[in-house]
């Protein structure tokens, strides 16, 4: 069966689709926004279908994998809701301590796409934690609608809090170096902004089609930033000048990048709007990015 991508898909029906993924109308909103684009064979409720994501199809390391040692644990946020819930992976074998990576979900909580990249950077040689922001909520569902419901609920102040303990935590396990890092995407990579801005310590943070925060907070990024953004992707990009001004006037080190023609979540393997080859040149810079930062 061929893989459908972002080009099979008219580009109103995508934006709709992003609206639709990050709140702003329902699935009665997106299906009838929709029923303009069905065709023979090809309904408003199976392009919706069409568009979701497709875990099994596109994980790349099993979780059952021998090479890597995976825990789930629980951390506490006290600032936060009090104890949240995490996925942690780490090469089997290894006794030393590693650099650490914290995984930002998107807005649907600790889904398998995300424990997927956990995954894929422990087999990198780096500790990885994901934590669950709907811990809170009787944390992710396993159905990607009622996540994004869950997650509309959440204190959204809290739960940034919550991601600030558990980096925190990370880097004081003992069996991490002392070097760390985060990755996170959509939502998430808003929270890997904002961990730019609250710690000090962090060694390196990578964005990708996140939110930026107030300009005003550029001054506080201690740590170097390589940000992703997507080609298409108004919602975003319209915020980056100003914020893009803000840390060149504080010195910030960042590189940007702009993938040309991607859509919003191209590094999503999980659904259609994944770019292929911009997601494998973006995941090459990230990894050489936390190389340099976070393993010398």
């Amino acid at each position: 069966m061929t893989r459908l991508t972002a080009h099979d898909f008219d580009q109103e029906l995508l934006i709709l689709f992003d609206a639709y993924v990050h709140g702003t109308i329902d699935r009665r909103g997106f299906l009838a926004g929709a029923q303009k684009f069905a065709v023979a064979g090809m309904s408003a409720s199976m392009l919706l279908a069409a568009l979701s994501p497709n875990f099994a199809q596109a994980q790349q390391v099993g979780p059952d994998d021998p090479r890597l040692k995976t825990e789930r644990l629980a951390f506490v946020s006290p600032d936060g809701h009090g104890t949240v819930n995490g996925y942690l992976v780490r090469l089997a074998g290894t006794s030393g301590p590693l650099p650490a990576i914290l995984v930002a979900h998107e807005n649907r909580g600790l889904n398998p796409h995300i424990e997927d990249i956990a995954r894929r950077l422990a087999l990198d040689g780096f500790m990885a934690f994901a934590p669950d922001a709907l811990t809170p909520l009787g944390g992710y569902p396993g159905d990607e609608d009622k996540a994004r419901q869950l997650f509309a609920k959440l204190d959204q102040a809290k739960t940034r809090e919550d991601f600030v303990s558990a980096a925190r935590y990370l880097k004081g396990r003992s069996d991490c170096s002392g070097k760390l890092g985060v990755v996170g995407f959509c939502w998430g990579g808003g929270i890997a902004h904002v961990l730019a801005t609250r710690l000090p310590e962090l060694g390196a943070a990578v964005p990708f089609y996140g939110n930026h925060p107030p300009a005003e907070d550029a001054a506080k990024v201690k740590a170097p930033l390589l940000i992703h953004f997507a080609g298409v992707d108004e919602r975003i990009n319209a915020a980056w000048p100003a914020y893009e001004a803000a840390l060149k006037a504080a010195g910030v080190a960042y590189t940007a990048h702009v993938y040309a023609g991607t859509q919003h979540g191209f590094n999503n393997d999980t659904t259609p709007r994944f770019d292929a080859a911009s997601a494998k040149l973006a995941w090459a810079r990230t990894l050489a990015f936390f190389e340099n930062n976070l393993r010398a």
